[in-house]
C-alpha cells in the first residue's frame, strides 16, 4: 500500500451509505484510540425497519453470526459497545492494524473473510467498537445470492479454516467436541434440505486445505498477544439471542 493514509473504510458493492457513515465512524476512532476496528449499523436494503447486522458474533464452536440479525430497528437499543469483529460489509479499520494481521486471507476467497481477519486481529492485542449512529443499507448476497451452493460452499468451508487456523491451543481442545458436532449438525441439516453434494465438498476441501491451515496457524499463535481468558470473555458460548 502507498500513500500516508491512517484509516481503511471497506465496503461491499451491494451497500448504500448514509451521507454521514464514514464521518460517523472517523470520529468515533478520534474518540477511542484504544480501537483498531469499527463495525457500523447495517440494515436491510429492501426492509430497513429490520437490521442486516451490528457487528459480527463468534461461538466457541466456530459458528459466527452477524448480531441483532433480522430484528426490529425499533426493537433494539442503540448503544455504542465492544463487539467480537466489523462485518466485512462495511467497516473502518486502522490501515497498520490491517497490515500487521497480513489482510484477508486469499483461500478463503468470500464468506468469513471478515470474521478470519478479526479473529487475527483479536489475537494480536486489537478490540472492535460498534458505532450505531453509523448506518449503511446492505442488498446481502447480492452477487453470489442467498443459501446458493456458491455461499454454503465458501461459509461451510471457511468456517472450519477459522476455527483450526485462530483459536488458541487451551481453547481448541476444550471446545473440539463442539466444532466437531457443528460440523456434524450442519452436514445433516443440508442432506435433509437437498444438499448433500455441495456440503460434502465444503466439508471435503476443508480437510484438504488443513496442511495449508496449520502451516498459517503456527504463525498466527506465534505472535498471540491475548491471553486465552480475554479473547474468551468477547466470545459467545450460548445460543444466539434472537
Amino acid at each position: 500500500m502507498c500513500g500516508n493514509y491512517q484509516w481503511l473504510a471497506l465496503v461491499n458493492p451491494d451497500t448504500a451509505s448514509e451521507s454521514d457513515w464514514l464521518e460517523n465512524l472517523m470520529n468515533a476512532a478520534s474518540r477511542h484510540p484504544e480501537y483498531s476496528m469499527f463495525a457500523c449499523k447495517q440494515v436491510q436494503a429492501d426492509r430497513p425497519e429490520y437490521l442486516d447486522g451490528t457487528g459480527d458474533c463468534y461461538h466457541v464452536s466456530g459458528l459466527m453470526w452477524r448480531r441483532d440479525f433480522g430484528r426490529s430497528v425499533s426493537t433494539v437499543q442503540d448503544r455504542v459497545c465492544e463487539v467480537f469483529s466489523p462485518c466485512g460489509g462495511a467497516m473502518l479499520i486502522s490501515r497498520k492494524a490491517f497490515e500487521e494481521a497480513g489482510g484477508f486471507d486469499e483461500d478463503f476467497f468470500c464468506y468469513t473473510e471478515d470474521v478470519d481477519l478479526g479473529f487475527r486481529l483479536r489475537l494480536l492485542g486489537h478490540r472492535c467498537l460498534y458505532v450505531p449512529s453509523s448506518v449503511i443499507h446492505h442488498a446481502g448476497s447480492a452477487s453470489a445470492g442467498k443459501k446458493s451452493d456458491f455461499s454454503i460452499y465458501h461459509g461451510h468451508r471457511n468456517l472450519v479454516w477459522t476455527f483450526f487456523k485462530n483459536m488458541p491451543f487451551s481453547l481448541l481442545v476444550i471446545y473440539l467436541p463442539q466444532h466437531l458436532f457443528l460440523n456434524l449438525f450442519s452436514l445433516i441439516w443440508f442432506f435433509g434440505k437437498g444438499r448433500t453434494k455441495v456440503i460434502l465438498k465444503a466439508k471435503q476441501d476443508a480437510l484438504k486445505g488443513m496442511t495449508r491451515m496449520l502451516r498459517k496457524r503456527r504463525n498466527i499463535q506465534s505472535s498471540k498477544r491475548i491471553r486465552s481468558i480475554e479473547l474468551l470473555k468477547i466470545m459467545h458460548r450460548g445460543l444466539p439471542k434472537r
